[in-house]
């Protein structure tokens, strides 16, 4: 299916279909994707998981408010540790590299094109802990490592990936063991997707550090982009 530049940035979402969930009414995917995620979760269940989507669809103005946020000081911008960072002594090129670090820039997030799904299984999340979408509730000794290792082994099967991790790109951009990838709908998705089609997106609104990203542009998707 090819999307237009509005699908693509997240500012339509008239590719989309809602995502059936009993903990949200808030998932929303392309049909294609939401057909193949059903298939994984009926295996999954099979397997002894319940496997649920914590993020699907993320329209462009959710992603600029998790961006400026971040740039202007009013939300997290931790390190690979999990430790916050200090961007009042960086310059705005810095600022924005330790955010791309582990968000995408408003228009640029994977999440846009209906394709994107993290996940989680909430019935093996502790009592009264709340999901972080960190690495460590994916790995060794997190909630969610079973899941993580049986997903690793079959979502090929239903043409998923775990594109922050599978990359054949060598990119910056921080591990994410908890986001999966509809491929065949992805793929297609990120050859039409490209700098033009970004800055078109940001015409007339507030990305805060914008100077420095459109300076920075070709670099930010050879660094940060998969």
């Amino acid at each position: 299916m090819k999307l237009t530049p509005e699908q693509l940035t997240g500012k339509s979402r008239t590719h989309l279909l809602p995502l059936p969930c009993p903990y949200s009414s808030n998932h929303f995917l392309q049909a294609q994707a939401v057909r193949a995620f059903q298939a994984l979760q009926q295996s999954a269940v099979k397997n002894g998981f319940n496997l649920q989507p914590a993020s699907s669809f993320r329209d462009f103005w959710r992603q600029q408010l998790i961006w400026n946020g971040k740039f202007n000081g009013e939300r997290k911008v931790h390190d690979d540790h999990g430790t916050a960072v200090n961007l009042t002594a960086l310059s705005s090129w810095e600022k924005c590299q330790a955010i791309l670090r582990w968000s995408a820039l408003p228009g640029a997030s994977r999440h846009h094109w209906g394709t994107e799904i993290d996940f989680w299984d909430p019935d093996r999340i502790p009592e009264n802990q709340s999901l972080q979408l960190e690495p460590w509730e994916y790995e060794q000794g997190g909630y969610f490592f079973e899941l993580s290792q049986w997903l690793a082994d079959n979502l090929a099967k239903f043409d998923f990936s775990l594109p922050f991790i599978q990359s054949a790109k060598k990119i910056e951009v921080g591990r994410e063991p908890w986001h999966i990838s509809y491929l065949p709908l992805a793929e297609l998705a990120e050859k039409q997707f490209s700098p033009d089609i970004l800055l078109n997106a940001w015409k007339n609104e507030d990305i805060a550090g914008k100077t420095s990203l459109i300076e920075h542009l070709d670099e930010i998707f050879q660094r940060y982009f998969v």
